[in-house]
């Protein structure tokens, strides 16, 4: 069954806002927002300001996750300066969901390489999730989307490296790519159980680098803005995107492709549907 998929070509906070409401769907109890706190350093992140509509509509807690590999993230007093200093609190009530251990440990009972997830154990305090993701490259994944917002986004940090080494946290660098793409299904899957599909999902194709938000140092952009996409489906949404950067006539495509490409990012894709939490198959519905 296809999923509907909300696009918008104009990229600002309201028309976020104006698809997000186009889900009509009732999140229920206390919601997680889930932002990406964007490292010291990097020029491409989203901020705070152009996810306000969005955030204040919600009326949810935003909520991030400490790293796994050197920066200002990965340490829980340096993160929560961090998130001051790019003004998250200054608008929103913020949560550093690991801050403090233990973490909180799921089950993944249908995981084909990772049985367990390791997440920031104030998970619990929260009944649905909102899902903010900049669409993008990335060095390992290929690219960044909602399906990585679930999976490494959510985990704690030692949930990060545990999903990168494919179970075996020793080896976050070292661990077969393809395992670790298939983990991140198995731990983002995990995470649409948990909240029983209730989360929606925005991807913002804007500032499109072939580098993370998580990079201190990261290129530039390198292919024009495409747009918002909005659904209630995270493999139909990033699978969207995909298409959308395929589709591009823009110059820049290629660089960001072959980031993709390399990385066989969308092995990721592909292992979510086989686990059945969301379909490839969507309906595109234009929004002026």
């Amino acid at each position: 069954m296809s999923a509907k998929v909300y696009f918008s070509r104009t990229i600002t906070g309201e028309k976020v806002l104006e698809l997000f409401r186009m889900i009509e769907k009732e999140l229920p109890g206390k919601v997680a927002i889930k932002v990406h706190s964007g490292e010291k350093g990097n020029q491409n992140f989203l901020k705070p300001d152009f996810w306000k509509p969005v955030i204040d509509h919600v009326g949810g807690t935003v909520v991030e996750c400490n790293t796994a590999y050197d920066g200002q993230r990965n340490e829980t007093s340096r993160h929560k300066q961090l998130l001051k200093d790019h003004g998250w609190n200054v608008h929103f009530p913020v949560d550093l969901m690991d801050a403090e251990g233990p973490d909180l440990e799921l089950e993944i009972p249908g995981g084909k390489v990772i049985q367990k997830n390791y997440v920031g154990k104030n998970l619990v305090n929260y009944d649905s999730m909102v899902v903010l993701s900049h669409f993008k490259g990335h060095p390992m994944g290929g690219y960044g989307g909602a399906l990585k917002q679930l999976s490494i986004g959510v985990a704690s940090s030692y949930g990060k490296a545990y999903i990168h080494g494919a179970g075996e946290p020793e080896k976050i660098w070292t661990a077969d790519h393809d395992l670790f793409l298939r983990s991140m299904a198995d731990a983002a899957g995990c995470i649409v159980d948990y909240f029983k599909g209730n989360i929606i999902y925005v991807n913002v194709m804007k500032n499109m680098s072939v580098d993370c938000d998580c990079c201190a140092v990261a290129e530039d952009p390198c292919i024009a803005d495409i747009g918002i996409l909005v659904s209630t489906d995270p493999i139909a949404i990033d699978q969207a995107c995909i298409d959308l950067v395929y589709a591009s006539e823009d110059p820049g495509r290629d660089h960001l492709l072959k980031r993709i490409e390399s990385r066989n990012g969308v092995l990721t894709i592909e292992a979510a549907a086989e686990l059945g939490y969301g379909s490839r198959e969507y309906e595109l519905v234009e929004v002026e």
